[in-house]
């Protein structure tokens, strides 16, 4: 954490505690468009997109710790707002050279569509088609669970063209996009082509969409540490005030050691995801990325169970901020690839070295 990334931390943590409460989270994150136009605009105010690329392409940072720090504020808060697919396509428009300033300055919303309904997670699978007729590009298919899609000005698109995988940048307009909030909150909407017109970026992306994934999943890991990091410390608090039998719950020793488990699990999460933020743009990117996707899934979903378990029925309730933690902890396994995605993933890259 160096002076400038405390400071970008704080930055983010003022702004959304006192503009991003809990009673605002919920009135916005399941009501349409999913999320606070006006406060994305705040939040792109404060420069934030800058931080998301480096200082070759107008930024003033772009490094894996950076994007980790944006997204463990935004875990912190469970903010719905969707900076998710701004990362992906700081990348994927760097890749192809294409200009960054409406992005960066929050003027225009990016959502990235890789995944499909047979394949949410393998480029290998994607069937959506791009043919060239004379007049331009035009895209055929359909992509699902596109991620702030639904409140996107342009979707950056992956689809097959002369039998490789390329991509494509579409206007909202000329797309047929239908909406909805995830389980967790959220805007996603899914994406359906009829020779929808599109503008080329990249003819062969495949590296360029592994590297944006890659990415994308990073900043995914940074938002469970910090959505973690709040759900325990909200069980700590619990434990500490509910009581039965004259005496708070948190001085029974069986919930004690819970507890004590669950803040090794965290840090250890917590240790995998620095590890993987100082790999990134590195030879061992793929490898310690898979790593820890794998390994903060499946702490998230033990921490999101033990939370709810330890808290009691209180914790299923709509109010109580535990249940769309939870939610969002378990969500967060399944986006850009779940934990069985991921170990497949290491064991490749540890087979092939």
């Amino acid at each position: 954490m160096s002076d400038d990334r405390r400071m970008l931390a704080e930055t983010m943590r003022r702004y959304l505690s006192e503009q991003y409460g809990w009673e605002h989270r919920l009135r916005v994150a399941y009501t349409a468009p999913y999320h606070d136009p006006q406060k994305w605009t705040g939040i792109a105010g404060l420069g934030i997109f800058y931080a998301l690329v480096g200082e070759d392409r107008g930024g003033m940072g772009g490094a894996g710790f950076d994007i980790a720090v944006i997204f463990e504020e935004l875990g912190r808060a469970l903010c719905p707002e969707p900076l998710l697919g701004a990362v992906m396509a700081a990348r994927l428009l760097s890749a192809a050279g294409a200009p960054l300033t409406d992005l960066l300055s929050g003027d225009q919303r990016y959502a990235v569509a890789i995944g499909e309904l047979d394949a949410p997670y393998d480029l290998d699978g994607i069937t959506c088609t791009a043919e060239d007729g004379g007049d331009g590009w035009r895209l055929t298919g359909r992509k699902s669970v596109v991620y702030g899609g639904g409140v996107a000005d342009r979707l950056l698109v992956a689809a097959r063209a002369e039998e490789r995988l390329a991509l494509f940048d579409v206007a909202a307009d000329d797309a047929d996009l239908r909406p909805y909030p995830m389980i967790d909150g959220g805007p996603a909407a899914e994406l359906l082509l009829d020779g929808a017109k599109a503008k080329l970026l990249i003819a062969d992306a495949t590296s360029a969409l592994t590297d944006a994934l890659d990415w994308g999943a990073l900043a995914l890991t940074a938002e469970a540490l910090g959505a973690m990091e709040t759900t325990y410390a909200m069980l700590l608090d619990y434990l500490g005030t509910r009581k039965q039998f004259g005496q708070p719950i948190g001085a029974f020793q069986a919930l004690q050691h819970r507890a004590v488990d669950l803040a090794i699990e965290i840090e250890q999460a917590r240790s995998i995801v620095i590890l993987a933020a100082s790999a990134m743009a590195g030879p061992d990117q793929a490898k310690r990325v898979a790593q820890a996707k794998h390994l903060v899934g499946r702490i998230a979903r033990t921490v999101a169970e033990e939370a709810i378990q330890m808290h009691g029925g209180i914790a299923m309730t709509w109010e109580y901020p535990v249940s769309h933690y939870a939610k969002r902890l378990v969500m967060i396994d399944h986006q850009l690839g779940d934990t069985d995605h991921h170990l497949e993933r290491l064991i490749e890259q540890l087979q092939t070295g």
